[in-house]
């Protein structure tokens, strides 16, 4: 039994007694429907928002019912109550409108509108965890739903929707002819199906899901949609949506705005033209050439006595080609500037298409006769034919003549379509031509480059209000990130008298909020224009990123907004070495501007995240975009509109909008931190404007509490470092083997002097249903060549993918995308990821445009570079090694002709006898001459004896411009890797331990494959560490050594302000203003961290211990500074280079390659 509460007179059944958060949200849902007015709702993620909206709202409808029941029971008892003790009144007339009369026809339907199908999937399955079974339906496209062979295999969306409607009137689709007859199955009524069970069920059925769901539209209480279904008239025209009456909400409605504008708005290219003129041209000839074959006596031709079936005169045809001709004309008729476009108001678009002789007049005939001849070209067998652009026109027309007013009225009319719009008309400036039809009746129009014709929409409320025109009850827009409200609701020129910015259900201790004033080196952080390029600015958020590194542990979520900016500080980061310093800590993944490898790119980033050897790492996103005319046309729209403004109306100026969608971009970021209630992480805001109030109030509601302003660098360090060592003790990650916890941090510089820079951190557990990486890239297709869910990911050599996916389950496009459909790695993809994160992170960061180039191209094969991750005590056993070279051989086979694989295998065993390892390069050299198969020739890199791996290495970079990863403890033989264990496992003690508990005593090198990543650089410098000796030294003598090594480190006036600090701490015992300036001159560094570590020797014993717990954060295992004497401090600082392997090695790696 389901706890239920009283919410404003409602019984709602919730699965869990709900969060005061919760009670807050359901009750604001609730109001909105009895009152029948609008709300704008934000609740952050992690909140349970759609089990909480589902559950009012359906909650709501039931009582709506009862009501309904209770009034027709009083009206049969003439008055009397049937339950005395709950008298008529109680059951709340507003729930039917007070006195009016209510049929149980008039409880409303439920629209509940998602930005994609996959979210719908996650809410139809939250809908399945609540005791409410009401009647649903999923609407989905043919794309999506349609299950004819022949339909499915057509590219084009259009020509789908015309060839199915042609396959539907006549009758030949089978899958049609039978939804009548299972439209009333008991499966399928009573069942709550997304858009996979519904494909599911009609394919076992041999029943059309399509028609299917638009049936149950009918009948269904809950109707389900993509919202742009909603917001596109055309769409909804298509799809029959009602709307009187109706509850829409849209969930995830902070892309409304975006998809409002972009839904009444449309793109006429000079390929749009030039291939409705080509396809006009073939109906022409086609319908010539017919003619000629009939009787020529006939006079009074008509198309419609011909075997064709097309009902349309061949004047009307011609009359088509000449109105496309002309309306090429007219647009390529104005000169524009290259590098600016022309702008008109909106209803110019009027004036543009009368010349092409398109009006109000004619709009009737020239919409049908297009639909006509595009239905007819998509029905014919065996050709293909371009009707992109015949369908555009039609969209186009259906789009700006809206409405049928009278001619009295048309001016009227006319001006209330367009006052929202601009026309803007720009060059054509894609030099990538689309593929042309080749046919010899192509029109030379076709080729040549001419002029964009934009109408641009740039009021979301164009869209809103038009839906409170359909008599909609009332509109709720709901969302984890609306901050700032009141320009959200502004935009959407509508009123909304309920709002709320809900709290969270986190406490304090799960979230840490600081804006970063100065990075390390005390430089003011800015990303305002005249500073974000600027070399010491760059160069101090390198710092920042990089120190951030080391003590926010698993992932660091770093966005921009925009590409320009990111690419641009990246590239500063890798000339100057603060990349390197990253890289070493958490190995770095940048976001492609292309969609096609994202999701390879993210999936290396969560294997990272999810490999137990390596401490996480760093993703490099954009979350807002470019500067594009159509942002600046927004904002001159804007500022217009407040120009012309009647009183009492309020529009936002340009910049106010501008900043505004800055501070969402950054709120939509902060949003990913915390994910569930359990979760926990951190936000840098790493720009000095955060420190106005006017900024911090753009922030969430339930972020603005904990936002702290720090006077330096180096308290953040101590607080954040302090604040997860609390957080993974207090809330400690369930170690998973097969599936992945996800962390991040983010940090977000900004294009505009109006938007700023942000970083946040968060780690948790599985929130969502895991999806492999299939499910983000249907352009993939898998071929398992072997079963490898036990294979060593040493030499598992390359996977190719050929397996389907359905259309419904959506590919993220960007970051956080990705994060918002959730974690997608199951079993598989945690054992191939270790192998395909070291890739793709150097792929990511040195920008490899060749790995970039196969990962688009041809059968689309994902190369996984063999890891080599021996170390010099690891001994791998001889049945392994057997078994693994089976299995390459295995793959090997699969890839090459017979006779190459034959050469091959004779070439190996000829060099087992021999030792001569240029025969085998020579027999090999075939595995150069194609890069899929480049794997293959890294893969032989196991069989190459150690005193050859150096130079078949190098023979592999000369052929294929990568190595195989070697390093010289590969050239030991195995006898001498057994005389070398003892000698590693017995070196001297260390003053700081930095190895962790249970550690293999392999380097961070090793097991994070930094030299291969940083393609075999020299590394692991261990400056500073030393050994202990035997002996002891003077005190005094060991502090003086210590100070002239910070004089040497340190500029003068550092230095100086280090030597104040110790002797504050001297005379004051005040610790906390110590480690301020301590951490902050000691962390900018790799190799200052020694520095760090030898300083504890200053600190006075009662304090030793804190002095321990930083350490352990800041260098990520416990130091040792023990609290018993200083004299065995003293012994650990005069320590000389140590030569063991150690966790700390990748901190000094890049001071070494400078």
């Amino acid at each position: 039994m389901m706890p239920s509460l009283s919410l404003n007179g409602v019984t709602v059944n919730f699965p869990f007694p709900p969060y005061d958060c919760q009670k807050v949200y359901m009750q604001r849902v609730i109001e909105c429907l009895q009152k029948k007015v609008n709300g704008v709702l934000e609740s952050p993620t992690g909140t349970g928002k759609t089990l909480c909206l589902l559950c009012a709202t359906l909650a709501w409808r039931e009582h709506f019912k009862d009501t309904i029941s209770a009034r027709k029971i009083a009206q049969r008892l003439g008055g009397e109550e049937m339950f005395p003790d709950t008298p008529l009144s109680s059951w709340g007339t507003t729930a039917t409108d007070g006195d009016t009369p209510t049929y149980y026809t008039d409880v409303p339907k439920i629209i509940y509108a998602s930005r994609t199908h996959s979210q719908l999937t996650q809410v139809v399955s939250e809908l399945k965890n609540t005791s409410y079974r009401p009647k649903t339906c999923v609407l989905g496209s043919r794309e999506q739903l349609c299950i004819n062979p022949d339909v499915m295999r057509q590219e084009s969306n259009h020509i789908k929707v015309h060839m199915c409607r042609g396959k539907v009137s006549t009758r030949s689709c089978v899958y049609y002819n039978n939804v009548d007859e299972k439209i009333t199955d008991r499966d399928l009524v009573n069942s709550i199906l997304d858009v996979e069970d519904l494909v599911k069920f009609g394919t076992k059925q041999r029943v059309c899901p399509y028609y299917l769901s638009r049936s149950l539209k009918t009948q269904a209480d809950v109707v389900f949609m993509p919202y742009n279904y909603l917001l596109d008239p055309k769409s909804r025209r298509a799809h029959s949506i009602e709307l009187d009456g109706a509850v829409v909400i849209f969930d995830e409605a902070h892309n409304v705005e975006k998809t409002c504008e972009e839904s009444t708005s449309f793109d006429l290219t000079p390929y749009d033209v030039a291939s409705a003129i080509s396809a006009v041209d073939r109906l022409l000839v086609e319908q010539a050439k017919e003619a000629t074959t009939r009787d020529s006596v006939t006079q009074d031709f008509n198309v419609e006595s011909l075997n064709s079936g097309l009902k349309i005169e061949i004047d009307t045809i011609a009359k088509i080609k000449q109105i496309l001709l002309d309306l090429e004309a007219v647009i390529d008729s104005y000169e524009v500037p290259s590098d600016k476009g022309i702008t008109k108001p909106g209803i110019f678009i009027y004036e543009l298409l009368e010349r092409a002789h398109l009006t109000y007049n004619s709009k009737t005939a020239v919409y049908e006769a297009l639909e006509q001849i595009t239905g007819h070209l998509t029905g014919q067998q065996g050709t293909f034919l371009n009707t992109s652009g015949l369908q555009k026109l039609s969209d186009i027309i259906q789009l700006v003549f809206c409405g049928d007013p009278s001619e009295k009225d048309r001016q009227q009319q006319m001006q209330a379509n367009t006052a929202h719009f601009k026309v803007h008309i720009h060059q054509d400036t894609s030099y990538q031509k689309k593929k042309q039809n080749t046919d010899v009746w192509t029109s030379s129009t076709s080729k040549k480059q001419g002029n964009i014709l934009s109408y641009w929409c740039f009021s979301p409320g164009f869209s809103m209000q038009d839906l409170v025109n359909q008599g909609v009850r009332c509109i709720i827009l709901t969302s984890g990130t609306l901050s700032p409200l009141s320009s959200f609701t502004s935009e959407m020129r509508i009123k909304f008298p309920v709002c709320l910015e809900n709290s969270h259900v986190i406490e304090r201790d799960q979230i840490f909020v600081s804006v970063v004033e100065r990075g390390p080196d005390e430089v003011h952080l800015s990303s305002a224009f005249h500073r974000r390029f600027v070399p010491e600015n760059m160069s101090s958020l390198g710092n920042t990123v990089a120190n951030l590194s080391r003590v926010v542990p698993h992932g660091l979520l770093v966005f921009f907004p925009s590409f320009t900016l990111m690419e641009k500080n990246l590239e500063f980061w890798r000339a100057n070495g603060h990349a390197g310093r990253i890289e070493n800590i958490k190995p770095m993944f940048v976001e492609p501007k292309g969609k096609g490898n994202f999701a390879e790119v993210i999936d290396g980033y969560y294997s990272k995240i999810n490999d137990p050897t390596s401490k996480g790492g760093s993703f490099f996103a954009v979350c807002r975009g470019k500067m594009d005319p159509r942002v600046i046309l927004k904002m001159q729209f804007l500022d217009e509109m407040n120009r012309k403004k009647p009183s009492g109306v309020k529009y936002l100026s340009g910049q106010e909008w501008y900043r505004q969608q800055a501070f969402r971009a950054v709120n939509q970021a902060i949003g990913r931190v915390i994910r569930h209630k359990d979760d926990y992480g951190a936000i840098f805001l790493c720009d000095q404007r955060f420190k106005s109030q006017e900024a911090r109030a753009n922030l969430p509601s339930w972020v603005r509490p904990y936002v702290r302003v720090y006077d330096g660098f180096g308290n953040i360090v101590r607080d954040v470092s302090q604040f997860f060592r609390v957080a993974q003790k207090m809330r400690p990650v369930v170690e998973k083997k097969t599936a992945s916890e996800r962390c991040g941090t983010a940090c977000l510089p900004d294009t505009q002097s109006s938007s700023f820079p942000s970083c946040t951190s968060s780690q948790s557990s599985h929130s969502q249903k895991a999806k492999v990486l299939d499910a983000h890239i249907p352009s993939l297709k898998r071929r398992r060549l072997n079963d490898h869910s036990g294979a060593h990911g040493m030499n598992r050599i390359y996977i190719e993918y050929e397996s389907e996916v359905q259309e419904s389950q959506r590919r993220p496009a960007n970051l956080l995308d990705a994060l918002e459909i959730g974690d997608h790695h199951g079993e598989e993809d945690a054992l191939v990821g270790e192998e395909k994160a070291d890739r793709l992170s150097t792929m990511s960061l040195q920008y490899d445009k060749r790995a970039d180039d196969e990962l688009r191209g041809g059968k689309r094969k994902i190369k996984l570079v063999q890891e080599q991750k021996m170390s010099v005590s690891e001994v791998v056993p001889e049945e392994n090694k057997a078994s693994r070279a089976k299995k390459f051989l295995a793959e090997m086979k699969k890839s090459l002709s017979q006779v190459n694989f034959e050469r091959i295998v004779q070439a190996l065993q000829t060099y087992k006898k021999t030792d001569n390892l240029d025969a085998l390069l020579t027999e090999t050299v075939v595995l150069t001459e194609d890069t899929n198969t480049h794997s293959l020739l890294w893969g032989f890199y196991q069989f190459v004896r150690p005193h050859h791996k150096k130079r078949f290495d190098e023979k592999c970079k000369e052929l294929t411009g990568q190595g195989c990863g070697y390093k010289p403890d590969h050239s030991l033989s195995k006898d001498e890797k057994k005389a070398l264990m003892p000698h590693s496992a017995t070196d001297g003690r260390t003053s700081v331990v930095l190895t962790s508990p249970g550690s293999s005593g392999t380097s961070a090198c090793s097991q994070l494959n930094t030299q291969q990543l940083n393609r075999g650089g020299h590394h692991l410098n261990h400056q500073g560490l030393r050994e202990t000796h035997t002996g002891s030294a003077p005190k005094n003598d060991v502090h003086s050594a210590f100070l002239a090594d910070v004089r040497k480190a340190l500029e003068g006036e550092r230095s100086a302000q280090l030597f104040q600090a110790i002797r504050n701490y001297k005379t004051t015992d005040n610790y906390e203003n110590l480690m301020t300036t301590v951490v902050s001159l000691f962390t900018e560094k790799d190799e200052h961290f020694s520095l760090l570590a030898r300083f504890g020797m200053f600190i006075r014993p009662h304090h030793k211990k804190q002095y321990r717990q930083m350490l352990d954060a800041l260098i990520g295992q416990s130091a040792d500074v023990p609290a018993v004497s200083e004299d065995q401090q003293t012994q650990a600082s005069l320590s000389p280079p140590l030569k063991a392997q150690s966790k700390i090695s990748s901190f000094f790696s890049s001071s070494q390659r400078k």
